[in-house]
Protein backbone atom coordinates (compact mmCIF):
# COMPACT_ATOMS: atom_id res chain seq x y z
CA UNK A 1 0.00 0.00 0.00
CA UNK A 2 2.98 2.49 0.94
CA UNK A 3 5.91 3.02 -0.90
CA UNK A 4 7.98 4.10 2.21
CA UNK A 5 10.20 2.19 3.76
CA UNK A 6 9.23 0.31 6.54
CA UNK A 7 10.31 0.47 9.97
CA UNK A 8 11.33 -1.49 12.77
CA UNK A 9 8.75 -2.37 15.28
CA UNK A 10 8.80 -3.19 18.76
CA UNK A 11 6.68 -6.44 18.37
CA UNK A 12 5.68 -9.09 15.72
CA UNK A 13 2.36 -8.43 16.84
CA UNK A 14 0.13 -6.34 15.65
CA UNK A 15 -3.43 -6.10 17.29
CA UNK A 16 -6.92 -5.84 15.46
CA UNK A 17 -8.04 -4.20 18.30
CA UNK A 18 -5.66 -1.26 17.85
CA UNK A 19 -6.31 -0.73 13.84
CA UNK A 20 -9.32 1.00 13.38
CA UNK A 21 -10.56 3.58 10.40
CA UNK A 22 -9.44 6.12 11.92
CA UNK A 23 -5.73 5.18 11.88
CA UNK A 24 -6.29 4.00 8.30
CA UNK A 25 -3.95 4.96 5.57
CA UNK A 26 -5.64 6.35 2.30
CA UNK A 27 -4.24 6.34 -1.37
CA UNK A 28 -5.27 7.29 -4.51
CA UNK A 29 -3.74 6.38 -7.78
CA UNK A 30 -2.85 9.35 -9.47
CA UNK A 31 -3.59 8.32 -13.07
CA UNK A 32 -6.85 6.38 -12.11
CA UNK A 33 -9.25 9.86 -10.42
CA UNK A 34 -11.97 6.97 -9.66
CA UNK A 35 -9.23 5.44 -7.10
CA UNK A 36 -9.80 5.22 -3.85
CA UNK A 37 -8.27 2.67 -0.74
CA UNK A 38 -8.25 2.79 2.83
CA UNK A 39 -6.52 0.13 4.95
CA UNK A 40 -3.20 -0.72 6.84
CA UNK A 41 -0.21 -2.15 6.24
CA UNK A 42 -0.29 -5.08 8.15
CA UNK A 43 3.68 -6.03 7.25
CA UNK A 44 4.90 -2.48 8.05
CA UNK A 45 2.85 -2.64 11.80
CA UNK A 46 5.48 -5.48 12.66
CA UNK A 47 8.56 -4.21 11.17
CA UNK A 48 8.58 -6.68 7.59
CA UNK A 49 10.48 -5.76 4.67
CA UNK A 50 11.00 -8.00 2.20
CA UNK A 51 7.08 -9.07 2.17
CA UNK A 52 4.32 -6.70 1.94
CA UNK A 53 0.80 -7.49 3.70
CA UNK A 54 -2.04 -5.23 3.56
CA UNK A 55 -5.48 -5.04 4.84
CA UNK A 56 -7.56 -2.78 2.23
CA UNK A 57 -10.95 -1.56 1.67
CA UNK A 58 -12.51 -0.23 -1.49
CA UNK A 59 -15.28 1.69 -1.05
CA UNK A 60 -18.72 1.10 -3.06
CA UNK A 61 -18.07 2.81 -6.27
CA UNK A 62 -14.28 3.61 -6.28
CA UNK A 63 -11.33 1.36 -7.51
CA UNK A 64 -8.43 -0.17 -6.24
CA UNK A 65 -5.49 1.52 -8.20
CA UNK A 66 -5.07 1.56 -12.09
CA UNK A 67 -4.92 -1.61 -14.75
CA UNK A 68 -1.49 -2.48 -14.73
CA UNK A 69 0.69 -5.63 -14.78
CA UNK A 70 3.95 -5.97 -13.17
CA UNK A 71 7.37 -7.51 -15.02
CA UNK A 72 9.41 -8.55 -11.53
CA UNK A 73 7.16 -8.51 -8.30
CA UNK A 74 4.51 -11.19 -7.70
CA UNK A 75 0.77 -9.66 -6.21
CA UNK A 76 -2.12 -11.76 -4.57
CA UNK A 77 -5.48 -10.75 -3.44
CA UNK A 78 -7.95 -12.26 -0.99
CA UNK A 79 -11.12 -11.44 -0.62
CA UNK A 80 -12.42 -11.38 2.78
CA UNK A 81 -16.20 -9.64 2.90
CA UNK A 82 -18.04 -7.76 -0.30
CA UNK A 83 -18.22 -7.98 -4.06
CA UNK A 84 -16.12 -6.75 -6.86
CA UNK A 85 -14.60 -7.04 -10.08
CA UNK A 86 -11.70 -8.22 -10.81
CA UNK A 87 -10.22 -7.33 -14.31
CA UNK A 88 -7.72 -10.14 -15.37
CA UNK A 89 -6.25 -9.24 -18.71
CA UNK A 90 -9.51 -8.19 -21.04
CA UNK A 91 -11.95 -10.67 -18.71
CA UNK A 92 -13.82 -9.21 -16.38
CA UNK A 93 -14.70 -11.79 -12.91
CA UNK A 94 -17.12 -11.10 -10.44
CA UNK A 95 -15.17 -11.68 -6.57
CA UNK A 96 -16.22 -11.93 -3.43
CA UNK A 97 -15.34 -13.80 0.07
CA UNK A 98 -13.02 -16.60 -0.13
CA UNK A 99 -11.79 -15.51 -3.79
CA UNK A 100 -7.86 -15.84 -4.13
CA UNK A 101 -6.33 -14.22 -6.93
CA UNK A 102 -2.51 -14.52 -7.39
CA UNK A 103 -0.13 -12.59 -10.21
CA UNK A 104 3.23 -14.52 -10.87
CA UNK A 105 5.64 -11.86 -12.63
CA UNK A 106 5.72 -11.03 -14.92
CA UNK A 107 2.19 -10.54 -14.49
CA UNK A 108 -1.10 -9.90 -16.82
CA UNK A 109 -2.73 -7.11 -16.56
CA UNK A 110 -5.66 -6.58 -13.47
CA UNK A 111 -7.79 -4.36 -11.64
CA UNK A 112 -9.99 -4.04 -8.97
CA UNK A 113 -13.22 -2.02 -8.57
CA UNK A 114 -16.03 -2.46 -6.57
CA UNK A 115 -19.58 -1.39 -8.25
CA UNK A 116 -21.53 -2.29 -5.25
CA UNK A 117 -23.08 -1.17 -2.47
CA UNK A 118 -20.45 -2.45 0.15
CA UNK A 119 -17.10 -1.80 1.13
CA UNK A 120 -15.01 -4.50 -0.72
CA UNK A 121 -12.37 -5.59 2.06
CA UNK A 122 -9.71 -7.99 1.01
CA UNK A 123 -6.22 -8.79 1.80
CA UNK A 124 -3.56 -7.65 -0.28
CA UNK A 125 0.14 -8.48 -0.84
CA UNK A 126 3.81 -9.48 -2.67
CA UNK A 127 7.31 -8.64 -2.99
CA UNK A 128 8.85 -5.43 -2.35
CA UNK A 129 12.10 -5.91 -4.24
CA UNK A 130 14.76 -3.40 -4.80
CA UNK A 131 13.35 -2.43 -8.43
CA UNK A 132 9.91 -2.89 -9.63
CA UNK A 133 8.72 -2.57 -13.47
CA UNK A 134 5.24 -1.76 -14.06
CA UNK A 135 3.11 -1.54 -16.52
CA UNK A 136 -0.23 0.75 -17.21
CA UNK A 137 -0.80 -0.18 -21.12
CA UNK A 138 -4.05 2.13 -21.12
CA UNK A 139 -2.23 4.58 -20.06
CA UNK A 140 0.82 4.52 -22.51
CA UNK A 141 3.28 4.04 -19.44
CA UNK A 142 5.91 2.19 -17.99
CA UNK A 143 6.83 2.80 -13.93
CA UNK A 144 10.27 1.86 -13.38
CA UNK A 145 10.68 2.09 -9.39
CA UNK A 146 14.54 1.84 -7.99
CA UNK A 147 14.38 2.34 -4.04
CA UNK A 148 12.31 5.10 -3.17
CA UNK A 149 12.52 6.91 -6.96
CA UNK A 150 9.61 6.29 -9.66
CA UNK A 151 10.25 7.27 -12.93
CA UNK A 152 7.87 6.82 -15.92
CA UNK A 153 8.65 6.70 -19.61
CA UNK A 154 6.12 6.48 -22.39
CA UNK A 155 5.71 2.29 -23.40
CA UNK A 156 5.37 3.53 -27.13
CA UNK A 157 9.04 5.09 -27.02
CA UNK A 158 10.96 2.32 -24.97
CA UNK A 159 13.69 1.00 -27.32
CA UNK A 160 14.09 -2.45 -27.11
CA UNK A 161 17.87 -4.51 -27.56
CA UNK A 162 17.77 -7.65 -27.84
CA UNK A 163 21.68 -8.69 -26.50
CA UNK A 164 23.57 -11.82 -28.06
CA UNK A 165 23.32 -15.01 -26.39
CA UNK A 166 26.79 -15.17 -24.73
CA UNK A 167 28.71 -18.46 -25.17
CA UNK A 168 31.70 -19.45 -22.15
Amino acid sequence: MSEKKPTASSSPLSRAADRTRATEQSQQHPLNPNSEVHGHSLSELVGMRRTGVHLLRIPPGKESFIFHSHQLEEEWMYVLSGRGIAEIDDTQHEVGPGDFLGFAAPSVGHHLRNPFSEDLVYLSGGERREMEVADFPRHNKRMIRVGGTLSFCPLDQLETITLPDSKD
